[in-house]
């Protein structure tokens, strides 16, 4: 595990935003685990998250223009990772959507800078890929380029429809179906790998529940 993807485990765990217990999930899962990137909720939370994200997509060699944030959490994460990156040395524009449309002032959906070039998704977590979905409709249409995806964490697991488990997770299905790269902060191996090598016996004992989760449901 890169020393980056380690520090992050270990920063959502600190931060409370990566939880361990027993969490239903959206597909009715009872996963060992859980992460809310909503709980990166104050300032030097969401400094150090874009600083993880930027540092990412530079390592990822994936060439961009600007960034694109899906309404809602993906609002601040493209607003913060553009500040992260601009300290790197890297200034690049970024927007966002609305969910309504505006009918005054800038209108529209979109907001901030106008979507041209190739366009990077900062999104949370890909768990049914309809924001992702939703963004590159929106990219496209204004003319521009999607060119990747840039998540927190890459949870490795089926995705689901209609209630029955699919062959590949929904990372798999979105690089699969756009032929986008999905690079992940982190991803559900890297959480085994860091709960292997704990000191701390309360978090060595999730180890386990999280394994036996991976081997159930894992890709």
């Amino acid at each position: 595990m890169s020393n980056l993807r380690q520090q992050f485990i270990e920063f959502s765990v600190n931060a409370g935003v990566l939880r361990f217990g027993e969490f239903v999930t959206k597909a009715g899962r009872l996963s060992p685990y859980f992460f809310n990137a909503g709980l990166f909720n104050d300032g030097a939370r969401l400094g150090q998250l874009a600083n993880f994200y930027a540092q990412t997509l530079l390592d990822s060699g994936v060439g961009f223009d600007m960034l694109f944030g899906p309404a809602y959490k993906g609002i601040t994460l493209a607003s913060a990772t553009a500040v992260a990156l601009a300290a790197k040395g890297h200034n690049v524009p970024f927007a966002y959507n609305r969910k309504e449309a505006k009918d005054h002032g800038e209108g529209g959906t979109i907001v901030g800078a106008k979507l041209e070039g190739r366009v990077v998704i900062i999104d949370d977590v890909i768990s049914a890929g309809t924001s992702v979905r939703e963004s590159i409709e929106l990219i496209k249409a204004a003319g521009a380029t999607p060119c990747g995806v840039t998540i927190a964490l890459d949870r490795q697991e089926k995705a689901t429809a209609n209630g029955q488990d699919a062959a590949e997770s929904a990372v798999q299905q979105v690089e699969q179906h756009y032929g986008l790269p999905v690079v992940a902060i982190a991803t559900l191996g890297d959480l085994l790998r860091y709960l292997e090598t704990q000191s701390d016996p309360a978090l060595a004992a999730f180890h386990p529940a999280v394994l036996a989760y991976r081997q159930r449901y894992g890709v």
